[in-house]
């Protein structure tokens, strides 16, 4: 499950509430909007930085469940897939299907370990290109996580990236240290 802000949503809403108020408001927010606004430009290949892990603890104090946050840029918007995404390169068996690839480490005898799982934890963001002329995105993602509910080690970490369309990859970010019992 996703959640995304975009760079567009607060102008959409500032907007409605001077509709409201009639034309002239009207008129003067839009002059007050177009002198404001800026071009947001960012690099064609997407940017990703760690926000932070909400972890979710049961009656037990075991963590069962996660919140993985990060923001995004990309300056051509190329960010997402659709469900119909599924020829090559983003074939199911293939390393595009995930447009964002997150690994799972466990923390055994003092050393952070790669687990390859199945299924991954990696997931597909759904398409998110503006439909406004300039492309440059932004943004904030928030990825929900099922936690292992008996883990055999207690800290875990996540190392994640993610591929736009033109399969530009990100740079890797990662969590903390994640403990996953509470004592």
């Amino acid at each position: 499950m996703f959640c995304f802000q975009f760079n567009g949503f607060m102008v959409h809403k500032w907007y409605q509430k001077f509709r409201i108020a009639g034309g002239t408001a009207l008129v003067t927010g839009l002059l007050f909007l177009s002198s404001c606004m800026k071009k947001e430009s960012y690099p064609e290949f997407p940017e990703i930085e760690f926000r932070e892990f909400t972890t979710i603890f049961d009656t037990t104090k075991i963590a069962k469940s996660g919140f993985l946050t990060f923001s995004f840029t990309d300056g051509n918007g190329d960010i997402g897939l659709g469900s119909g995404d599924t020829l090559p390169p983003y074939e199911k068996s293939g390393d595009y299907y995930y447009n964002l690839v997150i690994d799972y480490y466990e923390k055994q005898q003092g050393q952070f370990v790669k687990v390859i799982l199945d299924p991954p934890f990696s997931v597909r963001i759904p398409y998110l290109t503006p439909d406004y002329p300039n492309k440059a995105i932004k943004g904030i993602i928030v990825d929900t996580m099922q936690l292992n509910p008996a883990p055999v080690y207690d800290t875990i970490k996540f190392v994640f990236f993610i591929y736009d369309r033109a399969l530009n990859k990100s740079n890797i970010d990662s969590t903390p240290p994640i403990i996953l019992r509470r004592h």
